[in-house]
């Protein structure tokens, strides 16, 4: 299976290029298995007028928190992963630090936002509240506000160590986000200008947005010897009715379903696991792999990916790991820029 891949550093896209739409695109025909090489720019020509674009609307939230241990003053790291269902109020965190922080423990993030640890989770969880100094609620309680206040774009290890820069919450963000939830973009919708998306339109190319909320395990590699044996994080998607009804139309009309991202992908094929589309809401756990059988999609866009992850081995199992690998390395050769802020693929 084709997991490993020697990507020298410099290729590693540390900022986006602009305007997003100049980036590169290859092209990978599954057909043919050719090779194009263009520019996203250019992917009005490359559809038909009756395709339709499935895009994920989750929109990415402050959720790296840096602060300190109020007992010790020790630096203190958390990623804000959920607000838990059955604690109103509670937040679900993924948590570093030095030391054994304590049940009942405070800690101070941001501009002075103070979390009390209330549990401890699994795999360095915790479940955490936010507190007021005095009694009585947080002001501006929200979760989602106390973020965009105290939080920080929770960027990639690989793209400057994961540090914010300014224009960070704007660039690793889709122009099309809409709805809360997402610890990561979803990457492959970086590239749409409002431009682009006026001349797709145009062409008569529809769009339909999905949702599934992007977690900290995309970027969790696979360990386990057979790929198989590995544990698929799960995720919160929901592909509406309406929304299958326009694609199931659009098939009708000979257009192809083209998933923005494997994040839309996912959703779209966890909706067709019963062999056709129909609406879905709640956790996806799929696991895309060679011999899955497509329903939900016809074509692709995508980013170059981190090796052993499983967004490469779903691009592989789409375009055949033999195609993938060829790509691969024609992308190293011409010097695509590689992850999240880097070049697309268009798979067909």
């Amino acid at each position: 299976m084709f997991l490993d891949f020697d990507l020298p550093e410099d290729l590693i896209a540390q900022h986006p290029v602009e305007p997003r739409d100049r980036s590169r695109l290859m092209v990978v025909d599954r057909g043919a298995g050719d090779i194009e090489h263009r520019t996203f720019a250019d992917l009005p020509d490359l559809l038909d007028s009756r395709d339709v674009l499935v895009r994920n609307d989750t929109r990415v939230v402050p959720a790296r928190l840096i602060g300190r241990r109020e007992s010790t003053g020790g630096r203190w790291e958390g990623l804000f992963l959920r607000e838990c269902p059955d604690g109103p109020g509670s937040w679900e965190i993924l948590a570093q630090t030095r030391g054994r922080p304590r049940i009942g423990e405070r800690v101070i993030v941001g501009q002075g936002l103070v979390l009390s640890l209330e549990a401890r989770g699994e795999a360095g969880c915790w479940i955490v509240r936010p507190v007021a100094d005095e009694p009585g609620p947080v002001e501006g309680s929200t979760a989602f506000a106390l973020l965009e206040r105290h939080g920080q774009t929770p960027l990639p290890p690989y793209i400057r160590g994961g540090r914010e820069s300014a224009g960070d919450r704007g660039s690793y963000q889709t122009i099309y986000a809409r709805r809360p939830g997402s610890a990561a973009a979803p990457t492959a919708g970086l590239h749409f200008t409002d431009e682009l998306i006026a001349r797709l339109a145009a062409r008569g190319i529809a769009f339909v947005d999905v949702t599934l909320h992007v977690g900290p395990g995309t970027f969790r590699p696979i360990t386990a010897e057979r790929i198989e044996d590995h544990v698929m994080h799960a995720e919160w998607a929901e592909l509406t009715a309406s929304a299958v009804d326009v694609l199931n139309e659009r098939r009708r009309q000979g257009g192809r379903i083209v998933a923005v991202g494997t994040t839309s992908a996912r959703t779209l094929e966890t909706a067709a696991l019963g062999g056709s589309l129909a609406p879905f809401v709640g956790e996806t756990r799929l696991f895309i792999r060679p011999g899955h059988v497509f329903h939900g999609l016809d074509a692709l866009v995508t980013n170059f990916h981190l090796p052993r992850s499983s967004l490469l081995v779903l691009v592989a199992a789409l375009a055949g790991e033999d195609l993938i690998r060829a790509a691969y390395e024609e992308a190293i050769r011409e010097r695509y820029r590689f992850f999240s802020y880097g070049d697309a693929m268009l798979i067909v």
